[in-house]
Formats: structure tokens, sequence, C-alpha cells
């Protein structure tokens, strides 16, 4: 790297996104390794750490003793500015290794909107965008992932794509470029060698000209992995740990693309299952457990799984989620065994307005069966629930749209005042390998149009309305059946400055339009009906699906037909099953030794304890939310159980003394916890914490303390802090810091614009001269120390002091490492000794 990163995460928003360090994370050594992989997901970190494909494959490559995965996200915006304007190129988290020194750089295509940022990764990595750029020496690049089961609009810029599943195939291709490496093997060679393998799409040797069978893996049970996730260092979307017990789906809801190209139905055991649960709790420290699945209800033990994990989990309150479920699926069980410990949110997708618009994409579920699920989850103690709709389906009328309304204050009149109803808008959009793919969608106006209509109709303080971009959708539109024409429509809009087009507050909407123009592209040939004699470009992927089950599917659609579920009628004929040799799988009846008691409730003794801990390194750019979310979590891997707050939510007893903001390091933090720890020592218990800490974080002192002690946060009276300023600083700005030091310390009055670093400055002035008991400046170290008070009216930031006492500008003051050395308390010094 041309610079530090010490130079430029002070300057962009949540700097922990790039500095890795995480719990669980790999590094190896570079002498025994023949393959390095980086695995790039297109979007920011908090989405990439959400999503558990990632990780199965981090896993799955790490646990070659040869092979090493490493990771890398899509920058933000402002850190793409400073990574071109500091010369750095965009590199993994594990070693900050830039992305051409990797041998295969794996990208996972979730959504249609994410492509413009595969195309900044390639560039910022210093690798060429396009494949036919690329020459021996560049990494091969791969993608898989939903979107790549119309691989078109991306062939231009991928070199393989992985159709299906990833866990058998991503071992073959790290197999294939070994040898192929080791017999040095031209680019093309390389690329001539994946082509081989079943599930692998090559585009400069396929030509669409043969079909490609996806992957698919027969026993879920056999791959249980991840068993230790790397823990996400700062918040992400999904915060959670998660559990995958089925995979596939057999519903066919003939809008869903993942129901289709996912079959068929593979449930993982029970005895599995709770083996892979406790290995992922243990090790990550998570305090919630995702059951995850494409409708989790449908899993066919799914009482037996949750009663299995409450009693398992109960007493360190794992809370556990559903996050996919069915109106009709959800038991008066499940409820009840979900909110024993804390109430997780709940989201679910009636998709249409009435039950006629229902048989038509064959969701099942009644109106009815909505309303007793919703009276169910309310009466059980929940206070909001998510519905889910979408509009321009086909067989759509007026009075569907009117009945999205009439749903939602149905729901509200039936639930009374128990809680709060959210109802979600999206615009229906046709895709690859489903009954639909022949339909047409809404052009962008008509989705404005029946919005704003549906905006009218659900005008209420009882529910909040919220909606996809209908700009959104028409892209994704274009992009879902799209062919190679785009690829020039991809390059054109990153060109332009397109980033993150799946982010509201980042989608460029009249820059894409721009780039629709330049492309030649006409946007209504995607959007428009299909003929059902006409070749679709995605028609070479074979996903076990015949053509023929697609066709009726879609008759049965128009004659307003439901298709019931394979696993609990007959054969359908869809062809997966025949086409594949994998089949419907449920999960093993619970074994005899499996069966338990009522788990026997411990009377642990309870204790308070004061513990000291350091923010180091990298780690000085997390948040305060981050580093508590790291130390719980650690406390819960080292076997220390917390006592909980009562309530909705229940959260373990922690405060802590003060919090440090991003960027400032730290000698010496305290917080207070309420625990029963293991039964070990004090010093062994220390090891086990700071080995499950992120890099920079590490406690150094805890000590038990008296019941009635005073929390910390209330004897903290001051701080002392080192500052050290960039260097280079010149010697009469020394000397204009020397005299205001001088003035200042010999004032009774010195006011300043509190809080003017921040984002929304404010104009209140604040007398801070009380607040500072010492400030001096040592030239020769180009160190800036004070110590400020702390007083029940508040406190003054050491950025302040820099910038309105010394006249430091803000960027200077921005690079200048703040460390704060000691914290002054009025009683109790923590010590062990």
């Amino acid at each position: 790297m041309k610079c530090s990163l010490n130079e430029i995460l002070p300057f962009v928003d949540k700097p922990g996104r790039y500095i890795g360090g995480e719990v669980n994370a790999k590094k190896k050594d570079s002498k025994h390794i023949r393959l390095r992989v980086a695995l790039a997901f297109p979007d920011v970190y908090e989405v990439g750490m959400s999503h558990l494909g990632l990780q199965i494959l981090y896993a799955l490559l790490n646990n070659q003793p040869d092979v090493i995965a490493e990771r890398v996200f899509a920058p933000w915006p402002d850190m793409e500015r400073y990574l071109r304007k500091m010369g750095v190129p965009l590199y993994t988290l594990e070693s900050g290794t830039s992305l051409s020194s990797f041998d295969v750089i794996g990208f996972s295509l979730q959504y249609e909107l994410s492509f413009t940022n595969v195309l900044t990764m390639l560039d910022l990595g210093g690798i060429p965008i396009r494949s036919e750029d690329r020459r021996n020496g560049h990494p091969i690049v791969i993608a898989g992932g939903p979107c790549a089961f119309n691989p078109m609009p991306m062939s231009s810029f991928v070199d393989a794509f992985v159709i299906g599943e990833g866990e058998e195939v991503i071992l073959e291709i790290a197999k294939t470029v070994i040898e192929a490496k080791d017999r040095r093997f031209s680019r093309s060679a390389i690329l001539k060698a994946l082509s081989e393998l079943e599930g692998v799409y090559v585009p400069s040797i396929h030509k669409g000209a043969q079909l490609i069978k996806k992957r698919v893996i027969a026993d879920l049970n056999v791959y249980a992995e991840p068993s230790s996730p790397v823990v996400p260092i700062i918040r992400t979307i999904h915060d959670r740990a998660v559990l995958e017990i089925a995979r596939g789906c057999t519903r066919g809801c003939r809008f869903c693309q993942a129901g289709m190209v996912w079959r068929p139905i593979r449930e993982r055991n029970l005895s599995v299952l709770i083996n892979m649960a406790e290995q992922v709790i243990m090790a990550t420290g998570y305090n919630e457990l995702s059951l995850l699945s494409l409708s989790s209800g449908d899993y066919s033990r799914i009482e037996e799984l949750l009663t299995m994990l409450v009693d398992l989990f109960y007493e360190r309150r794992i809370a556990l989620a559903l996050p996919s479920l069915r109106v009709e699926t959800l038991t008066r069980n499940m409820v009840e065994s979900i909110k024993k410990v804390r109430k997780t949110s709940f989201t679910l997708a009636p998709e249409a307005g009435s039950d006629r618009l229902r048989r038509i994409i064959n969701k099942g579920n009644t109106e009815e069966e909505l309303m007793e699920t919703l009276e169910r989850v309310f009466d059980a103690g929940w206070q909001s629930v998510k519905l889910y709709f979408m509009i321009g389906l086909p067989g759509e009328n007026s009075s569907d749209i009117e009945g999205i309304a009439d749903i939602a204050f149905k729901a509200t009149q039936r639930i009374g005042k128990k809680g709060e109803i959210t109802v979600n808008i999206s615009t229906f959009v046709p895709k690859p390998h489903t009954p639909f793919q022949w339909e047409r969608q809404l052009s962008l106006n008509e989705s404005k149009e029946k919005l704003n209509l549906l905006k009218r109709y659900l005008r209420s303080k009882r529910f909040k309305v919220k909606w996809h971009s209908p700009e959104m959708s028409f892209l994704e539109g274009i992009f879902s059946r799209g062919d190679e024409k785009l690829c020039d429509l991809v390059e054109k809009a990153y060109n332009l400055g397109c980033r993150f087009d799946a982010w509201g507050d980042q989608l460029n909407f009249p820059l894409w339009e721009k780039a629709i123009e330049l492309a030649g592209i006409k946007p209504e040939s995607y959007l428009g009906p299909r003929r059902i004699d006409t070749d679709l470009p995605w028609e070479f992927i074979d996903t076990g699906l015949t053509k023929q089950f697609l066709l009726d599917e879609l008759q049965m659609a128009h004659q307003g037909k439901q298709t019931p579920d394979c696993r609990f009628s007959d054969c359908t004929s869809c062809g997966v099953c025949a086409s594949l040799r994998v089949y419907n799988t449920r999960a093993k009846e619970k074994e005899e030794e499996e069966e338990t008691d009522e788990p026997k409730r411990i009377s642990r003794k309870i204790k308070n304890f004061r513990i000291k801990y350091t923010k180091e390194g990298l780690a000085r750019f997390l948040s305060h939310i981050d580093v508590s979310q790291a130390l719980c979590r650690a406390f819960c891997r080292a076997g220390i159980i917390f006592q909980f707050s009562e309530g909705f939510h229940p959260h373990p007893r922690i405060s802590f003394a003060t919090a440090t903001s991003v960027g400032m390091q730290s000698s010496g933090e305290y917080a207070d916890i309420r625990i029963s720890p293991p039964e070990i020592s004090l010093p062994e218990l220390l090891v086990k914490i700071n080995t499950a800490l992120p890099a920079g974080l590490s406690v150094v002192e805890m000590v038990e303390v008296p019941e009635k002690s005073p929390k910390t946060a209330t004897i903290v009276k001051g701080f002392q802090y080192s500052c050290w300023l960039p260097k280079g600083i010149p010697a009469e700005q020394w000397e204009d810091m020397e005299r205001r030091v001088s003035e200042f310390m010999g004032a009774q009055i010195f006011e300043i614009i509190h809080g003017y670093t921040d984002k929304c400055e404010s104009k209140k002035m604040r007398n801070i001269r009380p607040l500072v008991e010492s400030l001096l400046i040592d030239r020769e170290r180009e160190v800036v120390y004070m110590r400020l008070a702390l007083t029940p009216e508040g406190g003054v930031r050491p950025i302040d002091v820099l910038i309105q006492v010394l006249n430091i500008p803000l960027n200077l003051a921005k690079m200048t490492k703040i460390i704060k050395e000691e914290t002054f308390l009025s009683q109790f010094l923590l010590t062990n000794g």
C-alpha cells in the first residue's frame, strides 16, 4: 500500500467495515498455500457478513490445508474515493492483500442491482473489467448465486459461473486450479479445465451451445459447515447465528425463483441440527439463533426442533427466530416456544390482496388464515408484524389493489390496540425458470400509479406503509430476463458513476436512464411479455425443471387453479427428481438417545464484577455499540452466563463507565457486569475471554465487587489523554499552539461551540475552561497531553480542544491519534493485587 489505513479510516463512514481482525477469521502460513481465493461480496460488509453462503464457502475452502480463502466487500462510495485518491488497491480483510494477487476471485451474485459493484471491485483491485482483457497472471473471476441462473447480463465480466449449490463444486474448482497451476497451464487452459466440471458455465468456451446442469447437494447432513463462522466486528443486517434447517421448497409459488431453482426439499436431521446449533453458539457467542429455510414452518419436525432448542438454550437466553414463514404454518405451539426467551420479529407474506389472486400465484393460504395467525402472534405478546405484498402480479385487477388495503384495515381491527402492523409493497418482477418467466412486468409509470393509489388507500395511523422503489424494480426487471447485450449497459452505468443501486439513498436513476440511452437498450423489450415459442437467453441453464412443467403451471395460473405440494400429494412431474436423481428428503424421526427430560434449572450464584479493557490498534475505529457487543459475545464464549433484564427484550446486565468515540484508542475502559462465572480461576477466565475477542480488544483486569457498590459510571471523575499529531506540522504552528495553551490556561472562561465536529453542527456555546485540568504540548514528540474532567453536567471531547482551543484544522484533528491513557475514578481502584 502507498499509504496507511490510518490516513483513510478517520475520514470514512463506518471504518469498522474495513479493518478485519474478527473472531474465527482465518490466517495461514503462506509457505504452505497452493491456492489463494478471495471471496468477494458486492455489497457492504454488513450485508455480506449476513450471508450464510459466504460463511459456508469460507469454511469449506479454509478446511483445505493448502488453500486460503479471504474476504472482501464493496467499499462505500466515500471509501472508494479515498482508495482511488491514495492509490490503495482494494484489499482483503484477513491480510490486506490486493485482489490482483489472488488466483481466484469468487463473487456472490445475490441481486441484480449489485452488478455495478462487481465492476467497482474488479477495477479497484487492479483487474481488467472485461474477461477478454485479462491475461496470464490475472485471477480467474468466478460468480455464483441466484443471479447466475441467468448469467448473460454479466457474461462479459465473469470468467466462469457456478450454477447451483456450491459445497461440492467449490472444492472441485480449487483442485482443478491447483493442478493447472502445478502444470503451468495458461489462462485459457485453466478455463477449459473448469468448463469440464459439471455445473460450471464458461462463457468464452460454452457459448450457450450446451446445457449446463445445476449442482445440487443430495444430503445436507453430510455438510455441517460453518461450525465456527466468522463473527462480524460491527453490527450486520442479520446480527445472529444461522442454522440452515432445510434447503429447497416444493410449495410451487409461481412467482418465486428460489422455490423453483433450489428444488427438491432436503431437511437436516434433528440430531445434526442440535449438534450444529450448540457448535455455532459456542463458537460465536450470539444471543439469537435464526432457523433458516425458504419456509421454516414447513420443516417436518419444526415443533420438536423448537422444543429441543429452547431446552438447550433457555438458561443462556438464546432467542430463536423464524425469518421465513408461511401464514398457515405458524402454530400456537411454535409461537409459545419462540416467545419463551425473546420475542423476535415476525414477517408474513400474503403477497396478494385476494384469495383469488393467491390461487393464481399458487400461494395457497387464505385471508382468514392470515387473520388467525396475526391474532395468535399478538395475543402472545408481540408488538409488531410485517406483511409483504406485491403489485403487478399476473391476473391482478383493481379489486386486488383495494384488497391489500382491506386486509391491512381488517388486520388492525382484528388485533385491536395490541400492536402495530407494517405493510411492505413491491412490484412483481418476472424471474427466469419460473412459470411467470413469460409474463409482462409493469412499466415504471404503471408501478408508480398503482403505488400512489395504494398509498392513498392505506392512509392510517394504525399501520406503517413502506414500498420498494419502482425505479429499482424497473432495473431489476430489465436485468432479470436480460441477455448479453446488457453487459454494455452495466459497464456504461458503472463508468457514469452508478454504485450501490440497491440502496435507496445511492440509486442515481437519471444516470441509469442515460446509460440505457447510450447502450441503445429498449426497456420495453425486456419488461414485456415473452412468446412461449421464443428462445430465452437462460434456457441452456438446466435447473432440472422441464419446460412443459413451467408451461403447465402457467396454464393452471390462467385458469386460477392451484397445484398441490408434492411432499403431501402426488408427484407434480416438475422433472427435478428424475433429472438430478435427488429427491425430497424429510428429517428422520428423533432417535431414542435424543429423548431428554425437562431440563433442570441449575441454581447459579450471581456475582458482580468490574472489568478493565483496552481498545487499541485498528479496533479503535469500532463504535461503542460494536465494542460492547464483542465483549458480551466473548463473555458468553468463555462460559459466562449473564443475569438478564426483564421485559419484552431481555438484555445482559452490563453497564459501561463511558462510551469511547470511534477512532479513539484507550488503555483503560471500565464496565460492570452481573454474571454467573464458570468454576475456573479468574486468570484462566481472562485467557478464555481474550481468546474470544477480536484483534485490538483485550480485558486486562477483572475483580469481584460488593453487591451494593456504586456503578462505575457514577464515580468517573476524568481522563488523561495523549494526542499524537500528524507529522510535518510547521514550527510557527507549534508556536501558535503554545501561545494558545498559555492564554487558555490563564483564562477563567473559554467558550466553544458544543459538538462542532459533528455532522449536524451545533451553535450552542459552552464554557469548557473548568473541564480542562491540564493542557501541555511536547513539541519534540509532537504530542498534546490533556487531563479533562467529567462532571454530572458532562465533559469535553479532546477533539474539541484540539480544534477550538489549539486551532488545529479539522482534517488534521481527525488524523490525530488520540489515546485515552487513564480513567480517573473517585473510589474503588481496580486491581488484582
